[in-house]
């Protein structure tokens, strides 16, 4: 499809999703999004439908004696997380041609267990949107609409991408970073947990969740956790951080080769 064609029809949605986003932020919906396994997603994934099915169960934690039980132990083990990074200022990622720092100075991070996505398994939060400096390697393909970007490498200055290349749709990745003002924005940075999930699918509902990584969202910020950003786009990208990686909290280790150190 036209990544133009593409574009148009995110703007014309966007009142819709601002419609959602607003209710979300303000509690007045309850919603959940999920996957039902499919012949086309274990081909995506390069499983078998009962692999698939089985790595979808587990990921979700449908495979244990009491999956509303470990969900809400996930939610008290993040919340340790989230009172650690509550008032916290600066965050570092490091990690193969990655150095990137930003700004968390007075925002909200979000204890994702279950309630919205399912799988779930992350700890996000809105970036300040003027602070991000450095450069980062996003370690799979980052795919919006169908479309793969592979080797996704972006520098930053003063929270802008400054320059983004990638080995395969590298005028794709560009042509959507400047489809408005905010797309070249930090939206969105996260802590992902779920150890249940350990490999890439091409779904970013799992993918975002695999413990050990950080991703990031480009564009559009979401309001609950105080981000400002505004965009068209939100596109998230996963950072493997479990082999060599790490993350500083305000100067302290808090993630090493995919491990949490502090804090949690």
């Amino acid at each position: 499809v036209d990544p133009k064609k593409q574009q148009q029809r995110l703007k014309a949605m966007k009142p819709v999703r601002d419609i959602m986003h607003r209710r979300m932020d303000d509690e007045s919906i309850r919603w959940c999004l999920t996957l039902f396994p499919t012949e086309a997603y274990a081909q995506d994934a390069d499983m078998s439908l009962s692999d698939f099915e089985d790595f979808v169960f587990k990921a979700c934690k449908v495979d244990q004696k009491d999956p509303i039980a470990a969900w809400k132990k996930v939610r008290r083990e993040q919340e340790k997380m989230v009172n650690y990074l509550t008032r916290r200022k600066k965050i570092r990622i490091v990690g193969k041609e990655t150095d990137i720092t930003f700004q968390v100075t007075d925002r909200t991070w979000i204890n994702c267990c279950g309630t919205e996505n399912m799988p779930d398994g992350e700890v996000f939060t809105g970036p300040v949107e003027d602070s991000a400096n450095g450069t980062i390697l996003f370690s799979f393909p980052a795919c919006y609409n169908g479309r793969e970007v592979e080797n996704v490498h972006m520098t930053f200055k003063d929270g802008k991408v400054v320059k983004a290349t990638a080995s395969k749709n590298e005028a794709f990745l560009n042509e959507l970073l400047d489809m408005d003002a905010g797309a070249r924005f930090l939206g969105e940075f996260s802590f992902a947990t779920n150890r249940g999930i350990q490999q890439y699918i091409k779904n970013i509902l799992f993918d975002e969740k695999i413990g050990g990584t950080v991703h990031f969202a480009v564009g559009s910020s979401y309001g609950e956790s105080g981000g400002l950003n505004k965009s068209t786009l939100h596109w998230d990208m996963v950072c493997d951080l479990r082999q060599g990686g790490k993350a500083y909290v305000d100067g302290k280790l808090f993630l090493k080769d995919g491990e949490f150190v502090a804090g949690v």
